[in-house]
């Protein structure tokens, strides 16, 4: 256990408990303790280089085995199901892995749509709804994830302010999967700065640390100012009151003043276990927008999506470069670490999560934000509806 780190987070890894029954026995006052307990922990050491983990973690157990018949692919070449990516940090493996886009019939199994070595996104045939793109690069593969989707200058147009929401919730640097890839901000970044986008900023309110060291930390500060954009620090006085009429549960929530006012919001997270909400991806991330997020774990999907009625991103670019298998979401050990260099991209912000469930072994309709977000309308977890592009760099 690290310093400065309860017995009581990990007491739960992998969220064993039913995170519902867990908050409504503890009642109010208890489930805001036990949030602020399990959430980013600011103890890290300062790293040097470091080899890669040896001991490998406990395994999620998928809700079902996925299907491995070969099956036809709704676009591009015939494919065959690709095995499930195994969570194990040990050493990187030699290629990323191949398990991604779903187009079998049932929910919930993962299948290939295109070949994984179909090559560069410009020739998959028209726009994707979802790319998932693997390669050593997290530049390149970010560079083709956007162009797969259609390219920056399909959602940021000349002259706008852009705001990128990564996760940064605590002092963490990169090789721990807690915060977003900085390779992956500094060239979101610069691809805004390409499309002629006259602001680019960057922010998270975090939990575990200042957010000032959690910027520096991460290595996120260094990228996004190298590249030309902003951070934004988190003052009192920039949360703002906002009513969502349309809502069914968050009526009404203090939303970060500047993801309000941009032209165009990025949603850019990390994937994570989480040991409240199994896992925390695209959904989750934009928690860190917000003043009070206790409540939000209460009835997390709903609560989000009502959120998402306010906070539209434009698109959503989930980074898997790393990603941390369990401990989450404070992490801090890379023990817990996966490599896979990948990152997914889509306007969907459901089937991100969704397809992101997959990463960790998980059916695709694994998690309640997922399946509350499509009961909202806002995207799909039957991935058999979309068009994915999965490209290899």
């Amino acid at each position: 256990m690290l310093r400065g780190q309860t017995s009581s987070v990990r007491a739960w890894p992998g969220g064993r408990l039913s995170r519902r029954a867990l908050l409504a026995g503890l009642g109010s006052s208890g489930a805001a303790l036990l949030l602020a307990a399990a959430g980013c922990q600011s103890a890290y050491p300062t790293p040097a280089p470091s080899p890669a983990p040896t001991r490998a973690p406990q395994q999620p157990t998928p809700a079902t085995a996925p299907v491995r018949t070969p099956v036809p692919a709704t676009a591009g070449p015939t494919a065959t199901v690709a095995p499930m990516p195994a969570v194990s940090p040990t050493a990187q493996p030699a290629t990323a892995p191949s398990a991604v886009a779903p187009t079998s019939a049932a929910r919930g199994t993962v299948t290939a749509a295109t070949s994984p070595t179909a090559g560069p996104a410009a020739k998959v045939s028209g726009v994707a709804d979802l790319a998932v793109v693997h390669g050593p690069s997290p530049a390149d593969i970010t560079r083709a994830a956007v162009e797969a989707i259609g390219g920056i200058g399909r959602f940021v147009p000349k002259g706008s302010t852009v705001v990128l929401k990564p996760n940064i919730c605590t002092a963490a640097s990169p090789e721990y999967a807690v915060c977003t890839n900085p390779e992956v901000m500094e060239t979101l970044v610069k691809l805004c700065k390409e499309a002629g986008a006259s602001k680019v900023k960057a922010l998270d309110y975090g939990w575990g640390s200042p957010w000032n060291v959690s910027y520096a930390v991460s290595g996120i500060d260094a990228a996004v100012k190298r590249a030309g954009g902003e951070m934004v620090p988190i003052t009192p006085i920039k949360w703002k009151k906002t009513d969502i009429p349309k809502a069914k549960v968050a009526k009404r929530v203090d939303v970060f003043e500047d993801v309000l006012t941009a032209d165009v919001v990025i949603n850019v997270p990390i994937a994570k276990q989480h040991g409240l909400s199994g896992l925390t991806l695209a959904m989750k991330n934009l928690m860190g927008v917000i003043l009070n997020r206790e409540p939000f774990h209460l009835q997390m999907g709903q609560n989000l999506s009502d959120l998402a009625l306010v906070v539209k991103p434009a698109f959503t670019l989930l980074d898997a470069v790393r990603i941390l298998v369990r401990n989450g979401p404070g992490g801090g050990s890379l023990d817990d670490v996966k490599r896979l260099d990948t990152v997914v991209a889509s306007t969907d912000m459901v089937a991100v999560d969704a397809y992101a469930s997959t990463l960790f072994g998980f059916r695709t309709d694994h998690l309640e934000t997922v399946l509350t977000g499509e009961k909202n309308g806002l995207g799909t977890a039957d991935l058999t509806k979309l068009k994915i592009a999965e490209v290899k760099r």
